[in-house]
């Protein structure tokens, strides 16, 4: 005699439908070579600059003070030729009490110039970063189920952390950096030539050896750049999938704890030495600059001391000369590093513009249907999809589900139930044909209306790492503390929660990993009865609980489906023989419709499935 309440009707459960299929196109692989992704996602610098186009009045008043505080600092060498051709020589006490006097005043005067240049520029790159982390986030939680399923969970957070916090220094100072340094060499290179035009000749013969070599220490930066980003994108990924509750369960469940610190240590042990060569990459070559910058006023003073080249020349304006050379190469510098960190972040560039160019597969209508009262109505209109456009999974499917009437899907792993279940919450949206709410393609709904209008239970409760209450207003967060505590007592978890020592404060865990499977599903129950949706997607949510379990959170599901809409996915017979309709999918076509009773009577697939169980399936 068979039991009617707990005979499987397909294999174990399994969301094979919605993870087969998956060589569509390939989101962004941070493994592929930076120069192969770089001619991919070229980055311009016309598109970085407009990063900073909202602060444009903010730049303007940030680059006068950087001018201004240039032109102040040219004024220290000229006092310092006053003092020492003119004051002491002619021991002139009163103006050599206003030079000093002026060299003490210069130093202030930049020096809060600086402090207010540096306020503002780092409030311009902190406002810059924080539009690109909102943006960015804001962009992934726009993409499809698809992206997230072929893309490495570290992959996306090693960009929006490692490379955003990578670029954020550059973001921060290079604008002003650039402005100061320009400023300042151009200042000094008039002042050179003022105060000695030969002198100045000397000075500057070092510029085409400094550029030449910076060009060779950016391409080396930007090769161990890329390289370092890659491998903490693996390290990201490694601690996820290693740390994260469900991973020390498979670890320990398996044994392989060893193998993932062995693997985990590898990847440290690389990244260390690309660290260093990323801390070393061009040092030597920058250590022969300096040396060079070091040997220039050596030089000046042998040209100050020869007849050929002194030219009358004070000691005053010797002294003078050679501070304005300090002047000159230390923005000089600056110029060059900035030259070196622009060239080494543009791979970072390109990974975050990469993530921000993928296309919205799924998005809102550019003129939304409204539909201001949801009956629930739900028809498949001769549905066909896939997810590789060449192997499709769904054919032809056409079924309608009267508004507050239940449908089951059932047939066996691979057989389309979840795809198509997955179609009615626009997680996909069909190839060929349209899902339709109330005569309205879905297509033709906002997000946001059809989330309201479709509540979705699956068998993989997710839950935060957050309070019982914040995890229920999660759903909605205008939600009462009444309306949390109805929507927990028809779930029939309320009883359990005020149990609890802190009762809807008590902290679920990582993944809802303190409750059991049960529980977690009736939580899940009551965060979807808190939306109050017309209609109801339940895809296998008791398939991995006991009997005992399932009919307490079976009983949760009546309360929750009572006057909706509902679309189930099930492989006992106890959920699904008391559906208005039973589909039965084979290959992703429907080959049986109707009752539980004329299902049995017709004698057909749905027949054997009942009769044979879960063995004559699994031969299927």
């Amino acid at each position: 005699m068979t039991d009617l309440n707990s005979t499987p009707l397909t294999l174990a459960p399994g969301r094979g439908d919605e993870f087969r299929e998956r060589s569509a196109r390939r989101a962004p692989d941070s493994r592929d070579s930076d120069r192969r992704q770089l001619e991919a996602t070229p980055v311009s610098l016309r598109r970085i600059g407009a990063l900073f186009a909202p602060h444009k009045a903010t730049l303007a008043v940030v680059v006068l003070l950087i001018v201004a505080s240039s032109v102040v600092g040219l004024a220290q060498p000229f006092l310092v030729r006053h003092v020492i051709d003119v004051a002491l020589p002619d021991r002139d006490v009163s103006l050599l009490v206003w030079c000093v006097a002026g060299m003490v005043g210069v130093a202030v005067l930049a020096a809060a110039l600086g402090i207010f240049q540096t306020l503002l520029s780092t409030r311009i790159g902190q406002q810059v970063m924080h539009r690109l982390r909102s943006d960015l986030f804001a962009h992934l939680q726009r993409q499809s189920v698809d992206f997230f399923t072929r893309t490495r969970g570290g992959e996306v957070q090693s960009r929006m952390v490692n490379d955003i916090g990578s670029m954020q220094g550059v973001v921060t100072s290079t604008a002003t950096s650039i402005a100061a340094n320009v400023t300042v060499v151009i200042g000094t290179v008039v002042a050179m030539l003022a105060l000695n035009w030969r002198l100045a000749l000397i000075s500057l013969v070092v510029l085409p050896p400094a550029v030449i070599t910076t060009r060779q220490v950016a391409r080396l930066r930007y090769a161990v750049t890329a390289a370092r980003q890659r491998k903490l994108a693996d390290l990201h990924a490694q601690v996820e999938e290693g740390l994260s509750v469900s991973g020390i369960l498979l670890s320990k469940t398996l044994g392989a704890a060893p193998t993932l610190s062995r693997r985990f240590e590898q990847t440290s042990h690389d990244l260390v030495g690309l660290e260093i060569r990323s801390q070393l990459a061009g040092r030597w070559r920058m250590a022969t600059m300096q040396v060079v910058f070091a040997a220039v006023p050596a030089a000046l003073y042998l040209a100050a001391g020869l007849p050929v080249t002194r030219g009358g020349m004070t000691i005053g304006t010797l002294v003078a000369f050679v501070a304005l050379q300090g002047s000159l190469f230390r923005p000089l510098m600056g110029l060059l590093n900035v030259g070196v960190d622009i060239t080494a972040s543009m791979a970072l560039f390109s990974r975050i513009f990469e993530f921000m160019d993928l296309p919205v597969e799924i998005d809102d209508p550019a003129v939304p249907v409204r539909l201001d009262h949801v009956r629930g109505e739900v028809r498949f209109d001769h549905v066909g999809f896939g997810y590789d456009k060449d192997r499709p999974v769904l054919h032809d499917i056409d079924l309608t589900v009267p508004a507050g009437t239940s449908l089951a899907l059932v047939g066996a792993t691979g057989s389309g139930k979840t795809t198509l279940a997955g179609l009615v919450a626009r997680l996909h949206d069909p190839d060929t044909g349209g899902v339709r709410l109330d005569g309205v393609d879905l297509r033709d709904l906002t997000l946001a209306d059809l989330a309201s209008a479709v509540g979705v239970v699956t068998q993989e409760t997710y839950l935060l790492h957050a309070s019982v209450r914040d995890n229920l207003r999660h759903a909605r967060p205008d939600a009462s503390d009444a309306e949390i505590e109805a929507a927990a007592r028809a779930a029939r978890i309320h009883d359990l929660i005020v149990g609890l020592p802190d009762g809807y404060d008590t902290l679920v865990g990582s993944r809802g990993h303190r409750f059991s499977g049960g529980e977690q599903q009736r939580l899940a129950i009551a965060r979807t009865l808190l939306r109050n949706p017309r209609v109801l997607v339940l895809d296998e949510a008791t398939s991995a609980l006991d009997n005992t379990t399932e009919r307490e959170v079976q009983a949760a599901l009546d309360e929750l489906a009572r006057g909706r809409t509902t679309i189930t996915i099930a492989h006992r017979l106890s959920t699904v023989r008391d559906a208005d309709q039973i589909a039965v999918l084979d290959h992703g076509r429907v080959v049986e419709l109707g009752s539980h009773e004329e299902l049995l009577l017709a004698g057909g697939r749905y027949a054997d499935l009942v009769r044979g169980g879960l063995a004559q399936t699994a031969a299927a």
